[in-house]
């Protein structure tokens, strides 16, 4: 069934309904030129059971074929229809040539029917048998006989050939409006396959910046909490456990925090008052406080103006290098630089630890040998979405350093 906003499709068109639309008038002329012929065939002494039997059995085949025409599309049976037709006209010009009048209908059918050069040939032997009749009745023609059914003839072809082409133009506007219509559909339906894999590729994405976002604060902030129990539970000393009783609460109160503006897709709160330089001597001023490590931050005060991008990825960088130092570097002193360098932003993290062998993870990708290096990775990856990179040197015994760049123009 069709659709409210789709029109219903049009039934297929015989050879005849492409002529529906002048049928009943091109009918109606016909039978008048019946009539107008045998009246004046009357006229000239014809006698009239043969008018009338020539006129029945014209107008009888006629209108057989118009019926026979509704029920087929058969272009061959129409053709054999119209010859049929003509001669029945032509022996209705044998007995009177007042049935010439008749040839109009034939030209007008053999442009309908017949494929073009078939329909000419067949007009031209119409014309001829139109001069050439009153010539064998009478012994005499006359101009107006020939220029006028020779004008008749090509206005009758002309216009059965003209509403062929503007029904063909008609089919061919129909058929373009269909496939665009389909085209749309497919269009529609492409868009919304697109549309299903934006919001996928979204979620992707979303979930890649919840995990790199969890890893950087919240796992990092809970192990520092954990290393800080432990050393709590390894000691008699009670300052030492207020002490530590009040690094995890502060941890957990920043992890808290963090975890809420991850959720929310908000800016961490070490940059929601401050600058990147001041968020950056906050972080190493804790990592000396709860580690004894010596921090060192050199910050460029003519650095130019960062934007949120940019200073979340340097931030979150920064985080999870300061907590690789806690964890895995043993180090007695580490140096963080914030500096212009020309065309971008560098962010240096170098410190005296037990390093690693820093080509061996390069080979495998990212990861080490115990499995770890996600850190790296997620730090690499989110500097690289802004058009920057992260730099990786270190040797087992030779401390660490991390060089991570932002260009000005990736920046936002």
């Amino acid at each position: 069934m069709p659709s409210i906003d789709q029109p219903p499709p049009r039934p297929a068109r015989t050879w005849a309904s492409l002529v529906g639309s002048i049928r009943i008038g091109q009918a109606l002329i016909t039978v008048v030129l019946v009539v107008i012929g045998a009246w004046r065939a009357v006229g000239d002494g014809v006698p009239l059971p043969w008018v009338l039997s020539l006129s029945l059995v014209f107008l009888g085949w006629y209108g057989g074929g118009l019926l026979v025409s509704d029920r087929t599309a058969d272009r061959r049976l129409a053709t054999w229809w119209l010859l049929g037709l003509t001669l029945i006209w032509l022996g209705a010009v044998v007995v009177s040539p007042e049935f010439v009048w008749l040839a109009f209908p034939l030209w007008l059918l053999a442009g309908f029917v017949m494929p073009l050069r078939w329909a000419v040939a067949l007009s031209v032997l119409v014309f001829a048998v139109v001069v050439a009749a009153p010539m064998v009745h009478t012994g005499a023609t006359s101009y107006a006989n020939v220029i006028g059914p020779l004008v008749g003839g090509v206005f009758a072809l002309g216009i059965s050939r003209g509403y062929l082409e503007l029904v063909r133009d008609g089919r061919e506007r129909r058929r373009l409006i269909s496939s665009l219509v389909a085209t749309q559909e497919e269009m529609a339906a492409l868009q919304d396959e697109l549309a299903r894999t934006q919001r996928e590729s979204g979620a992707s994405a979303e979930r890649t910046r919840v995990s790199r976002d969890i890893h950087d604060t919240v796992a990092q902030g809970l192990s520092s909490i954990g290393m800080l129990a432990r050393s709590a539970l390894t000691s008699d000393d009670p300052p030492q456990h207020a002490r530590a009783l009040g690094q995890i609460d502060a941890l957990a109160a920043e992890g808290l925090a963090d975890a809420r503006r991850i959720v929310n897709a908000l800016m961490p709160a070490e940059l929601e008052s401050t600058a990147l330089g001041d968020a950056l001597a906050r972080m190493l001023e804790r990592l000396a406080d709860e580690t004894g490590v010596a921090a060192t931050l050199h910050a460029d005060d003519a650095l130019p103006s960062l934007g949120t991008d940019a200073e979340v990825a340097l931030l979150r960088t920064a985080q999870s290098a300061l907590a690789n130092v806690r964890a895995h570097a043993d180090a007695s002193r580490v140096v963080v630089t914030l500096a212009d360098a020309g065309d971008a932003v560098r962010l240096d993290i170098v410190d005296d630890g037990v390093g690693f062998d820093a080509t061996r993870w390069d080979a495998q990708g990212g990861v080490d040998a115990r499995g770890g290096g996600y850190g790296l990775r997620s730090m690499r990856a989110r500097l690289r979405e802004l058009g920057g990179g992260l730099d990786v040197e270190s040797a087992p015994g030779d401390g660490t350093a991390l060089s991570a760049h932002l260009p000005y123009r990736g920046v936002s």
